[in-house]
């Protein structure tokens, strides 16, 4: 298992980074983000959340798998 626990891990970090990049899309989340606004707290937008996400999560997914 030593040989593929390289690749084993990399599918299970990218599972990981990819879900989150697209977490908006989930009901209780949204459900989240309703109630949220309704007490005047900022959330970002599908498309802010989107640039945000991406901007953290794929530069850690490249060096994870540059690492790995």
């Amino acid at each position: 298992m030593t040989v593929k626990s390289a690749i084993l891990s990399t599918f299970s970090i990218s599972t990981v980074f990819m879900g989150a990049l697209t977490y908006i899309g989930n009901a209780p989340n949204l459900m989240i983000r309703s109630i949220s606004e309704s007490y005047g707290i900022k959330v970002p937008s599908f498309l802010g959340y989107i640039k945000w996400s991406a901007g953290i999560l794929i530069p850690i997914f490249i060096i994870i798998s540059v690492v790995l």
